[in-house]
């Protein structure tokens, strides 16, 4: 039952506008993630996507790759296709000695368009759930026969988003399409991930933790305004600066043996909120809730 710490690049550089955080070396996040006591990094923007470049990269800092995100676009073609997409991110993955593969819908998504409000997000009738789940079930298979666990993001702006939409997921998909249980998502798109979890052990294969402000999404709703604007409002932070009870979350993890990644991600605008100063407190409140629920840490 032991875990390991990651955290992921987008609180330095932030992928979906990469204007926060920009000009910020690789070598800073690294340096960052290494000092705070992190084990291992995921993918982002602007790291080398080459594996003769990036392992001796995080091999100097002590750090292994946790996986990294993938634009899936089964919605917009099948599986074969998606298959041929995915090679030069599955070569990398394979190659750095990942374990994860984690991957959102993103052929319909709007959380990257800011001039969307999140109530634009996509919805999905039943035989799209059904042609959705059975691609995505299929890809997962792929990705599976190639040693890495799938772990589908659930995400704002994306279909799957609220409580519902994670039922629909679930019954339309197979064991092997795995869930990256995000704390701050689940959260903000009505979803108790203590229950998540509870309710879905067999699926839970990866963790992303962030914490929420519910007052800021509540703005954010209330003022038809996109996800990318929450980003800017501050409607994410990093556990224990919000509102999401960890000791219960850390206590739901334990109870269902998880072992794998848990990682500390947190939209937020780096001149704003310092990286280092916010993964200092994130890291440092997930190792207590972790500790006291009886998750061991992999040495």
């Amino acid at each position: 039952m032991s875990i390991r710490f990651g955290v992921s690049p987008i609180a330095w550089v932030n992928d979906d506008m990469p204007e926060l955080g920009a000009g910020t070396p690789l070598e800073t996040i690294l340096a960052d993630a290494r000092d705070i006591g992190f084990s291992g990094v995921e993918l982002g923007g602007i790291f080398p996507r080459d594996a003769a470049v990036l392992k001796p990269k995080l091999d100097a800092y002590g750090l292994d790759l946790v996986g990294g995100w993938f634009s899936g676009a089964l919605l917009a073609h099948d599986v074969d296709a998606e298959i041929a997409a995915a090679q030069d991110h599955l070569k990398l993955l394979k190659a750095m000695g990942s374990t994860v593969w984690v991957h959102a819908e993103t052929s319909n998504a709007i959380h990257g368009q800011k001039g969307t409000p999140l109530s634009g997000t996509p919805r999905l009738d039943a035989e799209g759930w059904k042609t959705f789940g059975a691609r995505l079930t299929a890809f997962a298979d792929h990705i599976t026969g190639h040693g890495l666990r799938f772990a589908y993001h659930h995400h704002l702006g994306t279909v799957v988003e609220r409580p519902d939409d994670l039922e629909a997921f679930i019954r339309a998909t197979g064991e092997t399409v795995g869930l990256t249980l995000d704390t701050g998502h689940a959260a903000l798109g009505g979803v108790d991930p203590v229950m998540a979890i509870r309710t879905h052990p067999s699926r839970i294969a990866h963790v992303h933790c962030k914490d929420v402000r519910g007052p800021v999404f509540a703005g954010v709703r209330r003022n038809g305004q996109s996800f990318l604007d929450g980003v800017l409002a501050g409607m994410f932070t990093v556990p224990g600066d919000g509102g999401i009870d960890y000791a219960k979350v850390m206590r739901a993890l334990a109870d269902i043996r998880y072992a794998g990644w848990i990682v500390v991600e947190a939209e937020q605008d780096p001149a704003v909120a310092n990286p280092r100063t916010y993964g200092e407190l994130g890291l440092r409140t997930l190792e207590r809730e972790a500790a006291a629920a009886g998750l061991e840490e992999a040495a």
